[in-house]
């Protein structure tokens, strides 16, 4: 899997960056060094390509997701992710992802919940209700959202906190009332999330 590596100092955390529909590896992995200067950074890059537009998983329309390539892509970047934490050493393992890649980083840890320690998922959107996973406890998770995002609708964004939050997770959200644009409030609550 191609990727974007920064490697920070003995002992510190590894933070993975996933990016969005059309984004790269480059998208957030410049922003991942800014926010833990220290850690080891890496950025893994989309392999579908959806009319140019790279992605972590194919989709049949916005919103409806070709389950069988995620599973396959979920169990893939799993691997990629326990490689990383081997790799490095890393016993904090972060995950922060956008758009598809919260969706990418979300999945992967339904189903691998050892793997993460914690997790920023901004803009996320699972619209399936996910099995009890109980290795999610004590996880800790930050979403944000926008109250009027087209992409991740709102109630599928409080459905997947209510989820997280029955599974023992310690939960944060950052909301603003705008759509699916990054807004400063949500950086603030990462940087706090992080820190």
């Amino acid at each position: 899997m191609q990727a974007a590596r920064h490697d920070g100092r003995a002992g510190a955390p590894l933070l993975l960056t996933f990016h969005g529909t059309g984004g790269d590896e480059q998208q957030f992995h410049g922003f991942g060094m800014e926010l833990l200067p220290e850690a080891h950074v890496v950025s893994p890059r989309g392999e579908v390509s959806e009319g140019g537009a790279l992605r972590f998983f194919r989709r049949k329309a916005e919103g409806v997701y070709d389950m069988q390539d995620l599973a396959q892509r979920r169990d893939e970047m799993a691997r990629f992710v326990a490689a990383e934490i081997t790799r490095t050493g890393a016993t904090r393992v972060i995950g922060l992802g956008y758009s598809n890649g919260a969706n990418i980083l979300a999945a992967t840890a339904l189903e691998h919940p050892a793997l993460f320690t914690d997790m920023a998922l901004l803009h996320p959107l699972i619209p399936w209700t996910p099995a009890p996973q109980p290795g999610l406890a004590g996880r800790r998770v930050l979403i944000t959202a926008g109250e009027r995002d087209p992409i991740c609708p709102a109630p599928l964004t409080r459905a997947l906190a209510d989820y997280l939050e029955a599974q023992g997770v310690a939960l944060s959200q950052a909301w603003h009332p705008g759509g699916h644009e990054i807004r400063p409030r949500e950086i603030e609550a990462l940087r706090g999330f992080l820190a």
